[in-house]
C-alpha cells in the first residue's frame, strides 16, 4: 500500500463518516422534530441521497484550504459525470406514464402464462423478468420501471413491512446481477469490458445464464415465502382509472428510451434527448404523471457526491484487492462492494495489467453479487430507494433492514456464480 497523502487519508475518513450518516439519517429526522427552528437543515441531512453529496462538498472545501482552490476545484473537473448525468436521464424518461403502461402490459402477458392468482404472477413477473430487461435497457431503467410497478402495485396496498423489505431486498439484487446478460448495462461489466475484451456471448456464457437462474430463484423463493399476502391483495387494483394511451405517444416515449440508452456514454447526446422529452412530454401533458424530476435529481446528487468521494480510495483499495487470491477476491469484493460503489471496484481492477481470467471474472462476479446489500452498493439502488422510500414506516428504510432482507438474494446468486 503506497503512502497517503493528507487528503486521501481526509478522504477516507471523509468516506467512513457518509457511510455511518447513511445508518443515521433517523437520527437527523428526530433533530428536525425536536428542534424545529433548524428542521430545514435536519430534514436535508436526513436524506440517505444528500449524504454523499454532502461529504464530497465538506471534501472540495477542505481540499481547498490544504491544497489551495486551483487544486480542488482541478480535481472536481477531473471526475467523470456521465453516470449520475444518464442516471438522471433514464429515470425521468423510464419512469413516464406511457414507458410505465408499456411495461405494465408486458408484465400483465407474461404473467397470464402462469397458473397463479394474479396478483401472485404479477409480483414473481416484475422482480424476475424486469430486472432481467436491465441486460438490455440498462440497470437504472429498470429499476425505475420494477420500483415504480412495484410501488403502485403493491406498496400502495399497505402490504406488511416484511414483505416491503424482502421485496426491496431482493430487487435491489436482481437487479444487479440481471443486467449482466450484455457487457453494457451493468456499470461494474461496462467499467472492464472494453479493457479486457468482453463481448455479449462472453457475458452470456461466463455470467448471463448464471444470473438468469439466479434472479429467477430469487424470485421464486420470495413469492412462495409470501404468496398467501400476496394472494389476498386486489388483483384489478392495476386497472383501475386507466384511460387508453396512444400507441404514437408510447412509440415517441420509447425511441427517446432507446436513443439516450444508445447514446449511454455521451452527455451531451443524452441530456439533449432529455431536453426534447421534457418539451414532448410538456406538450402532451394529459398522457403524463408528473415526472420524476425531485427523485433523478436527488439520485444523480448522490452518485454525484460517490464520484467525488470515491476517486480519494484507490490508495487503499486496488492493493487490497491486488493482494487477494481469485476466490479471496470474489468474496472481497462482494463485501466491499456494499461500502463503496461496484463500479468503483471494477474500475480499479481494469487499472491493473497482467491479472489472470480467473481474477477478472472473480472481481466482477463478486461486484455484481454484492450489489444488494446496501443503498450505495450498486448505482440503480438509489433510484429503487427514492421511488420506494415513502412507503416504508417513518418514510425510511433502515440500512440493516434492507442487508439483511438481501443476504438471502445474495447467498443465491453467490451459489450461482461461485459453484456452477
Amino acid at each position: 500500500m503506497t503512502e497517503a497523502t493528507t487528503v486521501q487519508m481526509l478522504a477516507a475518513g471523509l468516506f467512513a463518516l457518509a457511510i455511518i450518516h447513511t445508518f443515521s439519517t433517523k437520527f437527523f429526522e428526530q433533530l428536525a422534530h425536536r428542534h424545529p427552528a433548524h428542521g430545514g437543515v435536519f430534514h436535508l441531512l436526513g436524506e440517505v441521497e444528500v449524504v454523499f453529496g454532502f461529504w464530497a462538498m465538506v471534501l472540495i472545501v477542505a481540499m481547498g484550504v490544504l491544497a489551495g482552490r486551483g487544486e480542488a476545484i482541478a480535481y472536481l473537473e477531473s471526475r467523470n459525470f456521465t453516470e449520475p448525468m444518464f442516471v438522471f436521464a433514464i429515470m425521468v424518461i423510464a419512469g413516464s406514464r406511457p414507458i410505465l403502461r408499456f411495461a405494465l402490459a408486458l408484465v400483465r402477458m407474461a404473467a397470464a402464462l402462469l397458473p397463479l392468482p394474479a396478483s401472485v404472477a404479477f409480483y414473481f413477473i416484475t422482480l424476475a423478468l424486469v430486472p432481467l430487461l436491465g441486460s438490455f435497457i440498462t440497470e437504472p431503467a429498470a429499476m425505475t420501471l420494477a420500483a415504480l410497478i412495484l410501488r403502485d402495485r403493491y406498496f400502495a396496498d399497505r402490504i406488511s413491512t416484511r414483505l416491503k423489505y424482502a421485496t426491496i431486498g431482493t430487487l435491489f439484487v436482481n437487479v444487479s446481477i440481471g443486467g449482466t446478460l450484455t457487457p453494457f448495462a451493468a456499470p461494474p461489466v461496462l467499467m472492464v469490458a472494453g479493457t479486457w475484451g468482453w463481448d455479449t456471448a462472453f457475458m452470456i456464457a461466463n455470467f448471463g445464464w448464471k444470473a438468469l437462474l439466479a434472479v429467477v430463484v430469487n424470485g421464486i423463493l420470495v413469492t412462495m415465502a409470501f404468496r398467501r399476502e400476496l394472494a389476498a391483495l386486489d388483483s384489478s387494483g392495476a386497472k383501475r382509472g386507466e384511460a387508453r394511451m396512444p400507441m404514437p405517444i408510447v412509440v415517441a416515449h420509447l425511441l427517446f428510451l432507446a436513443g439516450v440508452v444508445a447514446f449511454a456514454h455521451h452527455p451531451a447526446v443524452f441530456m439533449g434527448l432529455l431536453l426534447f422529452f421534457l418539451g414532448f412530454a410538456a406538450a402532451y401533458e394529459r398522457y403524463q404523471d408528473r415526472l420524476i424530476l425531485r427523485e433523478g435529481l436527488l439520485v444523480a446528487f448522490f452518485l454525484a457526491g460517490l464520484v467525488v468521494l470515491g476517486g480519494q480510495q484507490s490508495w487503499w483499495l486496488q492493493p487490497l484487492l491486488t493482494g487477494m487470491d481469485a476466490t479471496t477476491v470474489y468474496f472481497g469484493a462482494t463485501a466491499l462492494t456494499a461500502v463503496t460503489d461496484n463500479a468503483a471496484l471494477t474500475y480499479l481492477g481494469s487499472l491493473v495489467q497482467g491479472l489472470s481470467p480467473e481474477f477478472k471474472y472473480a472481481l466482477v462476479a463478486g461486484a455484481v453479487t454484492g450489489g444488494g446489500l446496501t443503498v450505495i452498493a450498486n448505482a440503480p439502488n438509489p433510484a429503487g430507494f427514492a421511488i420506494l422510500r415513502g412507503n416504508f414506516p417513518d418514510e425510511a428504510i433502515h440500512p440493516l433492514g434492507l442487508l439483511l432482507a438481501a443476504l438471502p438474494s445474495t447467498l443465491v446468486a453467490i451459489i450461482a456464480f461461485q459453484l456452477l
